[in-house]
């Protein structure tokens, strides 16, 4: 059954200080660097808003948790199970598996191990691994984040959280390159298709061949200076979902400007009649 979500991402400008993981060559160590940002919403109080209007499931980027500590977690837990909204999947926007540096890549897997602790604890499904940042023709990449999402799927396994990835950053970014990698990982990965993250002639192709692998759909529209999507290449987007029989979660994406809930609404009631086509096949 397909149903509607959102990402903390469309909410950014609400939701307070966006806290970016980076790698600091120099001394070997990751490093947060603090984005001010107006606090409109907090985290906890997120699910509640959102089942108030209407989604069943939120995506959190880890760069809106205020904190990772257990006790925090267990309350954004308990948050999502309170409002009855799934907290579907935990999107991890840093790590680079395909690092040239053996260092960073074994710190990197170690930092995604740690974000998958905080997916079990907090009750994330989900967990959302960047495949890395090679090339998407360089073979050797493809072999070695297949190997790393392999390991990190295992351990996923062991703590309840399923290890995802997605077309996101330049090793995934074409859909020849996105089954190289699913086909070596053996079925044993899934992963979240972006209809923003596919360019050029090929887009609604490669959208095609990686939806039957997708548990969810960031459903992002290409939007104009007002943040008016273009319907028409959105509704070729969303056909080209719907031929491919998806079902599962429509994650609306908003990032253009203006009011955040209202860019939302317009994306929403586009994307809207075809979680219902879906629902009722």
């Amino acid at each position: 059954m397909s149903y509607l979500s959102v990402s903390t991402w469309s909410l950014h400008r609400l939701l307070g200080p966006l806290r970016w993981t980076a790698w600091d060559a120099e001394t070997g160590m990751h490093i947060t660097n603090i984005q001010d940002q107006p606090q409109v919403l907090t985290l906890l109080e997120l699910p509640f808003e959102a089942a108030k209007r209407g989604y069943q499931a939120v995506e959190v980027c880890h760069f809106h948790f205020p904190s990772t500590e257990t006790a925090y977690l267990e309350q954004l837990r308990s948050a999502f199970a309170d409002a009855g909204v799934a907290f579907d999947t935990l999107l991890l926007d840093y790590g680079d598996l395909t690092s040239p540096s053996e260092a960073r890549r074994a710190a990197d897997k170690n930092l995604i191990r740690k974000w998958i602790e905080v997916a079990s604890i907090c009750g994330a499904g989900q967990i959302r691994v960047v495949a890395g940042e090679a090339p998407p023709t360089d073979e050797e990449a493809i072999r070695t984040s297949a190997s790393a999402l392999s390991e990190l799927t295992h351990y996923g396994t062991s703590k309840g959280v399923r290890v995802i990835t997605e077309n996101f950053k330049s090793l995934t970014s074409t859909g020849e390159s996105c089954m190289k990698l699913l086909g070596q990982i053996d079925g044993s990965i899934n992963m979240i298709t972006d209809f923003g993250n596919f360019h050029g002639a090929l887009k609604y192709e490669e959208i095609s061949m990686t939806v039957p692998y997708s548990v969810s759909i960031h459903a992002k529209a290409i939007y104009n200076q007002s943040g008016l999507p273009d319907e028409t290449e959105y509704r070729r987007c969303l056909d080209a979902t719907r031929a491919a029989g998806f079902n599962g979660a429509f994650v609306l994406i908003y990032d253009g400007p203006g009011d955040m809930w209202e860019g939302l609404e317009r994306i929403k009631r586009i994307v809207d009649p075809y979680i219902t086509d879906n629902s009722s096949r």
